[in-house]
């Protein structure tokens, strides 16, 4: 039996007596001592892969992108479209951590599909573009919570002109609650995470009911069917339709495009090779299941797409979209409490992805100030440096977003962009070497099954990339740019010469342990046996 299944508990490996002279350290498939504690179970992991996605409150927030690249079939659509191809890399990333559970997830993988000659520089640029996507990822619900806590102010005071400073301080303060939410609260994460999951399915239950029941009672009546199902509307200014509609698809990747979310808690959860997968199908199914009903709700409540453009409610289209629909301001006031609560437990779990891939890469001093990054804090029991760093750089986007709107939402787009380069690092050499160098794990896809799905998971990503850097709308000036491609292409810019660097210093990328029939050998690659004992007395001297 391997270290993944022998301590269903959440001991942690030094959880040791005090007379024992001997410590069992394990060394897991990072090629790293277990460290956290395995406090997560198959519950509360699948709980986490639905609030680190939250597709229904996500998506509703960014819903005017799909508004502009279709209407409501571009919105519905879209997000079928997304769910699809997304689909595919899902099952390409839980054959891998089934194969390979690590925290480190796509920096860990890539590693070892692109074999011994590429997989140190695959893995650089996977595991930073990874870390980076879920960055942006955090600071984008962040905004979204801000400005919808702006228009609940603004539906009771209508003469309320916000200025951006005010966004920044209430986009601040989501950030330093969740901030602390992780940092110090890691004995309850777990039960926590369970409670979020049910919590955000009871929240769109409670959304549903009352938007179908005020439209019926109060609002302006129900959409035709014509305007939710078929009316497409261009409002970009670009001539095809076609290429119209697969910008809009943005949207719906931004709902459902977390397919990792799950994967960076590996190490904290017992038997990861088989509840890591289950984690995986319960962010994508659920996600689009419950955000595809959310939508058609919402699309009912919607006659008039004008108004939500013009409205007053600051610039949240999703609190127009509730007033239409309820013709209440006490309702809408209501449905944007729920969603703001919503948002934030989405945060919580995008928040532990970023910090825990930084983590990860600071463990192989991929990171600068590794030494300090890596450390997990022996107090609160988490990679608190990692967190904290996460932490310090949402505040830096948010500067951002007082300088520039048109930057601030190209977050959205890197996001998307930047996460799937990361999984195609990981995917598309295991395609070209035919799975050479990845163990067997219990979810295995067949060989006729497996390569046509990492194939179209790569041909999404490499498509769809480029037509997320298109600009929002046509002819493009300063303020509708796309800034996406700017921001993905310099973030691999800097990191050409960070690597470069970092190469001749030493950096080997990921420790990979060895994997002999079903169990983790006790070894590292590269390291000779006296060098491994060392290591381990090491640690047994803690």
């Amino acid at each position: 039996m391997d270290e993944y299944e022998k301590d269903d508990k959440g001991r942690s490996p030094y959880s040791q007596s005090a007379d024992t002279s001997v410590v069992d350290v394990d060394i897991n498939t990072s090629g790293h001592v277990q460290e956290l504690d395995r406090t997560f179970g198959f519950w509360s992991i699948c709980a986490l892969g639905v609030v680190t996605d939250n597709a229904w409150g996500a998506g509703s927030g960014t819903l005017v992108v799909a508004f502009y690249n279709g209407g409501g079939p571009g919105v519905l659509y879209g997000l079928i479209t997304a769910t699809f191809f997304y689909g595919f890399i899902a099952a390409c990333l839980a054959e891998l951590a089934s194969s390979m559970p690590t925290s480190a997830n796509v920096y860990h993988w890539a590693s070892v599909t692109a074999g011994p000659k590429y997989g140190r520089v695959t893995s650089f640029f996977a595991g930073w573009w990874n870390c980076l996507a879920w960055t942006f990822g955090t600071a984008a619900p962040c905004a979204l919570g801000a400005n919808a806590v702006i228009a609940l102010w603004s539906i009771w005071h209508p003469e309320f002109e916000p200025e951006r400073w005010q966004l920044f301080i209430v986009y601040l303060g989501i950030v330093f609650v969740v901030s602390s939410m992780i940092l110090f609260g890691q004995p309850i994460l777990a039960r926590a995470s369970t409670f979020f999951g049910a919590t955000c399915m009871i929240l769109l239950i409670v959304s549903f009911l009352t938007i179908v029941v005020m439209i019926s009672n109060n609002g302006s009546g129900y959409a035709s069917n014509y305007s939710v199902w078929q009316d497409f509307q261009n409002l970009t200014g670009w001539d095809s339709p076609g290429l119209v509609f697969l910008m809009g698809v943005l949207n719906g990747a931004f709902t459902i495009g977390t397919p990792d979310g799950a994967c960076h808690m590996c190490e904290e959860v017992p038997r990861p090779r088989t509840n890591i997968p289950w984690g995986i199908f319960a962010q994508w199914s659920t996600g689009f299941l419950s955000t595809f009903a959310f939508y058609i709700v919402l699309l009912y409540g919607i006659n008039d797409y004008d108004a939500i453009f013009a409205t007053d409610v600051v610039s949240f289209p999703l609190a127009a979209i509730y007033r239409q629909a309820t013709n209440s301001d006490a309702a809408t006031t209501a449905l944007l409490v729920i969603f703001i609560i919503d948002i934030i437990i989405c945060i919580t779990g995008a928040y532990m992805a970023a910090g825990r891939m930084l983590w990860t890469l600071a463990r192989d001093n991929a990171v600068p100030g590794a030494g300090l990054v890596r450390r997990v804090n022996p107090i609160f029991r988490n990679p608190f440096n990692a967190q904290l760093i996460i932490t310090f750089w949402l505040v830096v986007l948010g500067c951002i977003y007082i300088g520039s709107v048109t930057a601030f939402n190209a977050f959205v787009g890197v996001f998307c962009i930047l996460a799937t380069m990361s999984y195609m690092a990981a995917i598309l050499p295991n395609l070209i070497t035919a799975r050479r160098y990845v163990p067997r794990g219990p979810f295995w896809m067949p060989a006729r099954i497996a390569y046509p799905v990492m194939a179209v998971a790569c041909a999404y990503t490499l498509v769809f990339n480029v037509l997320y850097m298109f600009p929002y709308v046509y002819p493009v000036d300063a303020t509708t740019m796309n800034y996406s491609c700017v921001m993905a292409g310099g973030c691999t810019l800097l990191l050409i010469p960070w690597y470069l660097w970092k190469r001749t210093r030493g950096y080997v990328g990921p420790e990979v342990a060895l994997d002999a029939r079903d169990d983790i050998v006790k070894g590292l690659v590269g390291m000779s046996m006296a060098e491994e004992e060392q290591r381990r007395h090491r640690y047994t001297a803690r």
